[in-house]
């Protein structure tokens, strides 16, 4: 059976030391210099232009996804019933097996 390519010792020891070199150097985060502070005014300012950029669903789309989530819940429930039903009966009669009735 032939070896998966990179299982090598020397690949190995290399994509270590690589490895080793991106977690030893700074990030980028950590050399970028410190945010100036923003006021509380600016800083609503800027959740209310959040705000507006956010795209809400129709109605109909809610209506829609409320739907497919009440029948899914009714299939799962149904499912798991079925389930439920066929090892309660299971046990059931292995039980009746074991006590010899």
């Amino acid at each position: 059976m032939a070896r998966k390519p990179g299982t090598n010792p020397s690949a190995i020891r290399n994509r270590a030391a690589k490895t080793a070199a991106v977690m030893a150097s700074p990030s980028a985060a950590a050399l970028a210099p410190a945010k100036k502070r923003t006021s509380l005014a600016q800083f609503f300012r800027e959740v209310r232009a959040e705000g507006r950029k956010v795209t809400w669903t129709s109605r109909r789309e809610t209506w829609i996804t409320s739907v497919m989530v009440a029948i899914m819940v009714a299939i799962s429930m149904l499912f798991f019933w079925l389930v439920d039903a066929g090892v309660s009966a299971s046990v059931n009669e292995v039980l009746k097996l074991a006590s010899g009735a």
